[in-house]
């Protein structure tokens, strides 16, 4: 069992339904969810570009996913990156990516998710927490504030690619 793992036991939402840290073993559930996603956000199916992907950042501890499966079937997921604030000295996190299957939205496996995360950011006794999403995406900025995220007003991001 990971260091991780140790901290973020298995959760279940339902007698079938269990949020569980994603290792290798679990690459071809997460990439399952993570093709959706992406193709959510207008990218092209690649399951295998998925799984190498995933399996990549699993492997060498770039990221942290955890998995909502009900009978071992995948129905969403969140990812999160390490980042580091100099001026507290401390790891914070950016949730980049949380995903529910479409047809099971509104039952309350986002929500399950997100406070995942949270309890593995604050289990760790890391400073916090941040995520991004598009501007059109109104039903989750809904699901965010409802959970009490603030809408940062205090900082300019600058893009460059």
């Amino acid at each position: 069992m990971s260091e991780l793992l140790s901290i973020i036991p298995v959760i279940s939402l339902t007698e079938n339904i269990q949020i569980v840290q994603a290792e290798l073993q679990h690459v071809d559930a997460v990439a399952a969810v993570f093709d959706a996603y992406r193709q959510h956000y207008g990218q092209a199916p690649d399951i295998e570009g998925a799984k190498q992907f995933l399996a990549e950042r699993i492997a060498n501890k770039e990221s942290v996913i955890f998995l909502a499966l009900e009978d071992n079937q995948p129905l969403g997921f969140t990812q999160l990156y390490p980042m580091f604030s100099s001026v507290s000295m401390r790891r914070s996190w950016t949730l980049n990516d949380l995903f529910v299957k479409e047809t099971l939205r509104s039952k309350g496996i986002g929500k399950i998710l997100l406070a995942t995360a949270q309890h593995f950011i604050q289990q760790q006794g890391h400073k916090g927490l941040l995520l991004e999403t598009t501007p059109d995406n109104t039903k989750a900025q809904s699901l965010y504030e409802r959970l009490g995220w603030v809408r940062e007003q205090n900082y300019y991001y600058f893009w460059q690619a």
